[in-house]
This record gives structure tokens, C-alpha cells and sequence, in this order.
């Protein structure tokens, strides 16, 4: 019986000496029970020379580079166009990964009795040997207005962030969502799905997947039992007030997709009104003038790009279960 195939897809942007690093754990992994197919490192027009550090090593290494920072989501369809493996693997350039981090998760999901798996995630260790709280639950309107106004610092009990900050992470269990810095996923999904949605520039795209996949049938396993390095805040702690920009950006097209309209209403008026409010407030009794800075630099973003944004709301609107891919990408 031929071995199942695996293909690694890394999406690199000014990510410097991460990548290498990256792409050096992978040498010398475990690959009992599949075969490494592929290596795809496709590069979203980084000027830091990273791409250097991807050549010379004992991988099947494909370079891909689209010459400009077309957004995650794209970088990853594009890195899995005209794949044949049966699975995978979506790895952040930030990571790396130990010699069991795929042979027993890949052994997992070839269990009969784990067909309805799709979407698996495994245990994320940080700089300090601790375990990161990756897994999340599906984000809800709740968790949104808990955030914009600031409640779920006040009472995080009573308003709990959607990432399962709670869960010790310790046991493998079914969750709504697995982080997007390890995402193994099944072939078989991602053509079902159409790939990954490309109106969602960064941000909130594999919540958005995990989600579709779901209603399709399908679920997302935390698997406990192996582990891999992830640093959290990677490249992203480089841009922190495009990374807010971002964010913001995602949560807005989220809501358009996935929520009633007039709850989608409401959240985009408590977003430009009320939550910049709110985290101007917080920076100024934290006495954080940078922060305060990176609000409002952020928000500048937001609303110059606000027009854009709803347009690709309103075909999130209209078109929910497609990718939208070729639209104009948003400049970091």
C-alpha cells in the first residue's frame, strides 16, 4: 500500500534567519508512515533576504515568488496549487518542528475511525517551554462587542475571549478551531472548500476555514500527544499598528460573511466608534503613548481603506462560500 503524501506549505514575508531555522527542523523529522512530497516556501515579496536561507538543504524545495505581499490566505492557495499529496500542512515560518511533530498526527488521522477529522493542530511550545493557548472557539458577536468595549478585561469571567484561554491544552479533544501556525489539513477539504478565502488579507482566515469546514461536515482535533515551537507574535510584533489595522480589517469581513446584517451593522459602528475609544482610554491609564500611537495610526488605515473594505463585504455578503481570489490586495 503506497504511503499517504504530505506537503508543507510555508508562507514567508521579512521573516530573516525564522525561516531557515524553520525549514531546518523539517530535515530531519520522522517520516514513519508518509512521504514529505513537497516543500513549498512561497514568499509574499519580503525585502530581508530570507529567501537566502532557504537554499542548500536536503528538502524537495519549491520556491514560489509572487514579487508582492498578496496576503496570506493567497500565498497559501498558492503554495497548494497543483498539489497530489493526501494532506497539508500549513506551517508558520515562526515555528519548527520536533522529530514527532507529524509522524503520529499523519498515523492519526489515517484511523478509520478519525475520517470526519480534517483539520488537526498539535501542541504549540514557546520560547519559554511554555504551552501556548492556540486552540479557539468559533468567534461569536458576543466576543466581539466584549472586546470593542473592553469587557473582557473588566469581567473575563462573565466575558470570556473566544480563544480557549482555559483549556490547559494538555488532553487532545474536538475543538472549533486549531491555530493556523500548525495547520494540518486533509487534500480532500481544502478542494471541497474552494482553499483558503483570499478577501481576508490576514487574520481570522483560518477561523474562517475551520468554520466552513465544519458546516461541511468536518472537524478540527487538538492532538496533544506531540508538540511543536511556535514564537508567538513572529514577524507580525515588526508591524504592530498594520497588525491592529489588520485585525480590525478581518473582524469587519467576518462579520459581513458569517453574521445576521443588522448584528454586522452594529458591530462595524462599535468598531469605528466605540472601540477606538475604548483602547485610547486603556492606553491612557496604562500610560502607554506608543500604544496610543499605534491606535490611531491603525485606525487612519482602517478608515482610508474603508471603502475597499465594504465592497469586499459586500460580495463576502453575496458570495460567502467563494474565495474571491484575484481581487486587488491591500499594501502592507
Amino acid at each position: 500500500m503506497a504511503l499517504p503524501r504530505l506537503d508543507i506549505i510555508i508562507v514567508n514575508w521579512n521573516s530573516g534567519p525564522q525561516l531557515r531555522r524553520c525549514l531546518e527542523s523539517i530535515v530531519p523529522i520522522d517520516r514513519t508512515g508518509f512521504q514529505l512530497a513537497r516543500v513549498v516556501v512561497v514568499d509574499n515579496g519580503s525585502v530581508d533576504n530570507s529567501l537566502a536561507g532557504a537554499r542548500g538543504l536536503d528538502l524537495p524545495l519549491t520556491v514560489i515568488e509572487l514579487g508582492l505581499n498578496a496576503g496570506f490566505a493567497a500565498a497559501c492557495n498558492a503554495g497548494t496549487k497543483g498539489s497530489s499529496a493526501d494532506y497539508v500542512l500549513y506551517l508558520n515560518p515562526d515555528a519548527a518542528l520536533y522529530a514527532n511533530s507529524l509522524a503520529r498526527p499523519i498515523r492519526f488521522l489515517e484511523s478509520p475511525e478519525n475520517k470526519s477529522i480534517g483539520i488537526l493542530g498539535v501542541q504549540l511550545i514557546d520560547d519559554d517551554g511554555e504551552i501556548n493557548r492556540s486552540c479557539a472557539n468559533f468567534l461569536r458577536p458576543r466576543h466581539i462587542i466584549a472586546h470593542m468595549t473592553g469587557l473582557n478585561h473588566v469581567a473575563p469571567t462573565s466575558f470570556p475571549h473566544h480563544f480557549m484561554v482555559d483549556f490547559d491544552h494538555r488532553t487532545s479533544r474536538i475543538v472549533d478551531q486549531v491555530m493556523g501556525a500548525f495547520f494540518l489539513m486533509r487534500r480532500q477539504v481544502l478542494e471541497e472548500l474552494g482553499g483558503w478565502d483570499e478577501r481576508f488579507f490576514v487574520y481570522l482566515e483560518d477561523v474562517d476555514l475551520a468554520y466552513r469546514a465544519r458546516k461541511h461536515g468536518w472537524l478540527s482535533y487538538f492532538f496533544a500527544e506531540v508538540s511543536a515551537f511556535h514564537r508567538i507574535g513572529g514577524v507580525s510584533r515588526q508591524v504592530k499598528a498594520a497588525r491592529l489595522f489588520y485585525s480590525l480589517r478581518s473582524r469587519i469581513l467576518y462579520a459581513f460573511k458569517h453574521f445576521h446584517p443588522a448584528v454586522t451593522v452594529m458591530l462595524l459602528l462599535g468598531t469605528l466608534f466605540v472601540e477606538p475609544v475604548t483602547r485610547l482610554v486603556y492606553a491612557a491609564f496604562g500610560n502607554s503613548p506608543t500604544t496610543g500611537g499605534e491606535t490611531v495610526r491603525a485606525y487612519w488605515l482602517l478608515i482610508r481603506d474603508l471603502p475597499f473594505v465594504l465592497s469586499l463585504a459586500w460580495t463576502l455578503r453575496h458570495h460567502a462560500d467563494t474565495s474571491a481570489r484575484a481581487l486587488r490586495p491591500a499594501g502592507r
